[in-house]
């Protein structure tokens, strides 16, 4: 495998709530997402879910509180824990989390991507 230059990797594509697979480990995958505007609440009832932010704001809103992440910041959703991701302007980030989880949890709507339609960059 070789190094990985992130802000190569953002530079790839445009749409937003899509996540991009970049590498494997034991299992848990590691993904790069661009978000604007509001994903959808939901929950990831056998999974945590770690967000890393490099460029933009993401918040992620739970149900007793809002969760703030500027660049260099990192939070993990714990499973089980209602969560819907916002971003106000443009926001590139980093997860990483089972190859099983689906990006919307248990629902599904227009963001929608399921394990196996995950693209690998």
């Amino acid at each position: 495998m070789d190094k990985i230059n992130l802000e190569e990797k953002f530079s790839l594509f445009e749409e937003h709530w899509t996540p991009k697979v970049l590498a494997e480990s034991n299992g848990q995958l590691v993904k790069i997402s661009k978000g604007q505007g509001e994903l959808v609440w939901h929950q990831h009832d056998h999974e945590d879910e770690l967000f890393i932010v490099f460029k933009g704001q993401l918040t992620l809103k739970l149900k007793e509180r809002n969760i703030v992440l500027n660049p260099g910041e990192m939070f993990i959703v714990p499973r089980g824990t209602q969560h819907c991701p916002v971003a106000n302007q443009e926001t590139h980030f980093l997860m990483i989390e089972p190859a099983s989880v689906v990006n919307t949890g248990e629902v599904k709507d227009e963001n929608t991507i399921e394990a196996d339609e995950l693209e690998w960059i």
